[in-house]
């Protein structure tokens, strides 16, 4: 029996049809065979006290990295529409929460969302999304350095740019970069899922 999800049908889910089209540009190629570093450990934002070394993860564990969630109310500027890949983090986070039925049937046994958003910003997300899975903090950029992953500046932070990311055991598997349209992403990986 599939699960029930109670969705907020008041937040957006939609963005532009003309956002620019990210273009691979090799910067995830070394992450092929990858094995994830022990010594990385994040956040869980909705229980700060807890952390996560995915490299010690047993089964298949899908990560979805985006740069950054709106806050409620925060209109979205122009400038971050024209940036290739920036825009659409709402959208792909609903995406694996209404998805996450079918990519438990295929085997996946971990999904977590990464950004390198404070946990208590991802908590709100998190809870106005009713998202079932956890999101993780990269926000001492752990991860991102860790695996030597491109980022894009914002007003001085660095964010990380949009990817899923598929490990089995501690070992990357398969990724996905870039990411687009960002809230078709989960398709690639169930179509990937399928041909297993």
């Amino acid at each position: 029996m599939a699960e029930l999800i109670d969705v907020d049908l008041t937040v957006d889910t939609t963005f532009p049809s003309d956002l620019p089209v990210p273009q691979d540009d090799g910067l995830y190629d070394h992450l092929t065979g990858f094995t994830i570093p022990h010594d990385i450990s994040l956040v869980i934002a909705q229980r700060t006290t807890e952390s996560i070394s995915l490299a010690d993860l047993k089964g298949l564990t899908v990560l979805f990295c985006y740069p950054r969630t709106a806050a409620p109310n925060e209109t979205v500027p122009d400038f971050w529409n024209s940036i290739p890949g920036a825009r659409g983090c709402t959208p792909q986070a609903c995406s694996f929460r209404d998805n996450l039925p079918q990519l438990r049937a295929l085997g996946v046994d971990q999904i977590y969302g990464i950004s390198t958003q404070s946990p208590a910003y991802q908590a709100e997300v998190h809870d106005r999304l009713h998202l079932p899975y956890d999101l993780l903090s990269d926000e001492k950029l752990e991860f991102q350095q860790g695996l030597n992953l491109p980022t894009l500046d914002w007003h001085g932070q660095k964010l990380l740019r949009r990817s899923m990311i598929a490990i089995q055991d501690g070992k990357v598997a398969k990724w996905w970069y870039p990411v687009f349209p960002p809230d078709r992403g989960v398709d690639d990986l169930i179509a990937w899922l399928k041909e297993r």
